[in-house]
């Protein structure tokens, strides 16, 4: 399949590691002008060493106000991924109303709040777009410890979809992919315990975590023309977990 993304303007939101970091990187070898959003300047620094072509946004994505200045600052953008994302893992009667504040600040407001300055300045250009927000597959199913994660994510998906039903006349198509846990360094660190990590591979039929590379494909392909009809979509990369 072939796939170039010459003259497109990307961001992508936490890009300085992990799955945001791949994509960037790959994004810029098709050809796209990106632009990776970090709140950390060293790891930033670290990804334009790497690709010098990648220009980059510091900015926390829990402040509202400085986030909505800083895309406008780097507008029009034309592809969008929702990538930034935290994970507070306690069992359900130790959830603080901090993990609340902090998981839904980021993995559901900074959805909004980035979403809706590229998307006014798309609709203005009058120009087709693509959305990529990262959900989880502990969107679909319960997971020991993931009450305050799980429940973010769940509200991933069904923006997503009032998203991909409200600007759909404005050509604009907006979908998820839904990852199993993912061999990123922090990914590799959390499931490092082999007890842990047999117990989840036991339910996943293909036997194996996600290698980077595999997520990053998927949100490719929803970025691409390849996608052209598919919107509102939840896309699980999982190996088959949510099958069973």
């Amino acid at each position: 399949m072939n796939i170039s993304f010459d003259g497109k303007r990307v961001l992508v939101t936490g890009a300085s590691r992990g799955i945001g970091k791949n994509l960037a990187l790959r994004l810029s070898k098709y050809n796209a002008t990106v632009i990776a959003l970090s709140k950390t300047k060293k790891y930033l620094d670290i990804l334009t060493k790497q690709e010098p072509n990648i220009q980059t946004i510091c900015v926390d994505l829990r402040n509202w106000q400085e986030t909505r200045q800083a895309i406008k600052n780097i507008l029009p953008i034309d592809l969008l991924v929702n990538n930034a994302g935290v994970a507070c893992l306690n069992p359900f009667l130790s959830v603080t109303p901090e993990d609340c504040d902090l998981t839904f600040d980021v993995n559901i407001k900074s959805i909004i709040n980035v979403s809706q300055v590229v998307v006014e300045n798309m609709i203005e250009r009058k120009v087709a777009g693509s959305i990529v927000n990262v959900s989880s597959q502990a969107s679909c199913c319960a997971l020991n410890d993931h009450a305050v994660y799980s429940a973010s994510k769940g509200a991933v998906d069904i923006l997503t979809k009032t998203m991909a039903l409200e600007l759909g006349s404005h050509k604009i198509r907006v979908n998820t992919v839904n990852p199993t846990v993912t061999m990123t360094d922090m990914g590799k660190l959390g499931w490092s315990d082999e007890t842990k990590a047999q117990q989840m591979l036991n339910k996943i039929p293909l036997g194996r975590f996600a290698e980077v590379d595999e997520v990053t494909d998927a949100i490719i392909f929803l970025l691409s023309n390849h996608s052209s009809m598919i919107t509102g979509a939840n896309i699980p990369v999982d190996g088959g977990f949510l099958a069973t």
